[in-house]
């Protein structure tokens, strides 16, 4: 009797095909973008995606400072921390985090969007953000993704 045999194969963190890839952010909205850098980070747009290995590409991320935001967003979403002293609530408006660091508001955005755990932290080091057009990373040689074609 001859049948077929699959087997789904088991990608490791050794075994992952990593990719560097550069994302331009110019003229995006915020959470859109976010979640398709999230997306693959995570290692989602391949075949070969394993839940509990790090599979993803290392994405560059360009142009952070021309990001958008919809609606009232840019006076109505904030940002909070605490300290960990009595009274040490503080909070930002997303307009105040732009103007202090774009990079941070970009990171804070794909960062909530990965898991909250020690495979997400792994991943999120994957991220490289940039404010302006030019980048650390051009010995890489990093692939234009049009974040546009993603799903």
């Amino acid at each position: 009797m001859e049948t077929l045999s699959y087997k789904t194969k088991s990608v490791n963190k050794e075994g992952a095909d990593k990719k560097w890839v550069i994302v331009d952010a110019e003229g995006q909205v915020l959470g859109r973008i976010a979640s398709k850098i999230a997306y693959v980070l995570r290692g989602k747009h391949k075949a070969t995606f394993t839940p509990h290995a790090d599979t993803g590409d290392n994405v560059i991320v360009i142009n952070a400072s021309k990001i958008d935001l919809t609606g009232k967003k840019w006076d109505d979403k904030s940002y909070i921390r605490y300290t960990g002293y009595p009274g040490g609530q503080r909070d930002l408006t997303a307009r105040e985090l732009f103007e202090k660091d774009p990079v941070k508001l970009m990171e804070k955005a794909v960062k909530g969007m990965l898991p909250k755990t020690r495979l997400g932290r792994e991943v999120f080091r994957n991220l490289y953000v940039y404010e302006g057009s030019d980048h650390a990373h051009s010995g890489q040689k990093p692939e234009k993704l049009d974040i546009n074609t993603i799903k």
